[in-house]
């Protein structure tokens, strides 16, 4: 969880101190007025976590951190502090932000985390948004959406050339016209009988279990708190009733596993052949969802039938809970859907992201028009990608 209030008190606090030109000093400054635990070269505390360094300039290539050490601290914004003769430089650096890691990696591997990473593979800009001050909400929300575990496995294959498992979809002309086409069946679907049959077998699901998904709403951890209101949602099994019970008797969760495919719920109908993604989006909270995989989306909408869509949970502070059913082409989610091509290793087109403001209006001010000329441009955009 972001702490917006805290952390842009951290930067205020550092910046006020431009030109000490000495990093023991200014770590103890901040240590005692943030109330940070020392840990070796971390200091931390239950919002943050901040490593200084000191350069003669604004580009460093000091070696900063173990990754295993990073791992520690990995669920919270970490940041790194460059103590410069003129100014103090905050930059994120979760696994998200490192290009790849240098110093003693040659073991690195995803069953054995070893190496560090120096200053320079530190990213100055994540998809065209630069790593400064203004921007890290945004970065460490975007950050909330992926694990170590994925990160991992990105730095493993940026750093010792090692192949992915992933393959990249290459469509044949058919399936290609096939996904073209998804457009005009998206565009039919939203009118037909079949919609509002998804759409009120979605909400009744909701429903059915809206004080457990209320409860699940408060849980800090981003990507257990997804899986878990999607399992509510989707699943009717023993762990179902286990997952209930716990929630409303605050027992410690069981491990729930959800599968890495491209939607969350699918049904078949007579025409058409549908994927529901279901993102919850916090009202109080700051967040940017991961979309959808790429090449698992072109994969999908490859086949004839396909239609794939977008389940929007909304929560507010009260535990009220709306929702609303769109197609991934719909105009408001189109506009905040980015691409995310730092996440496309040799064999991937990337991921895409949702800017948790369009999830919003989506559910609160819907239009549900789709742009027939967007569409078909995002279509050919991920195809070339």
């Amino acid at each position: 969880m972001y702490n917006k209030e805290l952390i842009e008190h951290l930067v205020e606090f550092i910046s006020s101190r431009d030109g000490i030109a000495n990093k023991e000093a200014l770590s103890i400054q901040v240590q005692q007025y943030f109330n940070l635990i020392r840990d070796r070269s971390v200091f931390y505390g239950e919002w943050f976590a901040i490593r200084f360094c000191k350069a003669a300039s604004t580009s460093f290539s000091n070696t900063v951190l173990s990754l295993s050490t990073l791992h520690r601290y990995d669920n919270i914004p970490f940041f790194v502090c460059l103590v410069t003769p003129k100014r103090n430089l905050l930059m994120l650096a979760n696994t998200t932000f490192l290009r790849k890691v240098s110093h003693s990696s040659q073991e690195l591997r995803c069953d054995n985390i070893k190496g560090s990473f120096n200053g320079s593979d530190i990213m100055r800009s994540f998809e065209d948004v630069v790593n400064t001050p203004k921007n890290f909400e945004f970065l460490f929300t975007s950050h909330e959406n992926y694990t170590f575990e994925e990160n991992l496995e990105r730095l493993v294959e940026a750093t010792n050339n090692i192949s992915p498992t992933g393959k990249k979809f290459l469509p044949t002309d058919f399936q290609i016209d096939c996904i073209r086409d998804s457009v005009n069946r998206a565009i039919s679907f939203l009118k037909s009988h079949e919609y509002k049959i998804l759409d009120g077998d979605l909400n009744r699901r909701v429903r059915a279990v809206e004080s457990e998904i209320a409860i699940a709403a408060f849980i800090d951890n981003v990507n257990l708190r997804g899986r878990i209101i999607e399992y509510l949602i989707t699943t009717e099994d023993d762990l179902k009733d286990t997952l209930i019970s716990c929630l409303r008797n605050n027992c410690p969760l069981p491990k729930i596993f959800t599968s890495d495919e491209l939607g969350d719920y699918e049904r078949e109908f007579e025409h058409y052949l549908t994927e529901t993604d279901i993102k919850t989006k916090i009202l109080f909270l700051s967040s940017n969802p991961k979309g959808y995989n790429i090449d698992k989306l072109l994969t999908f909408l490859s086949q004839e039938k396909s239609v794939y869509l977008i389940y929007v949970v909304a929560i507010d502070k009260n535990r009220c809970i709306k929702t609303r059913l769109c197609s991934m082409y719909n105009q408001q989610l189109l506009s905040g859907t980015r691409i995310i091509k730092h996440w496309a290793g040799r064999n991937s087109r990337g991921v895409t992201q949702y800017d948790g403001r369009s999830l919003e209006k989506i559910v609160f001010d819907f239009d549900e028009s789709i742009d027939d000329v967007v569409a078909r441009e995002f279509v050919e955009m991920c195809l070339r990608a």
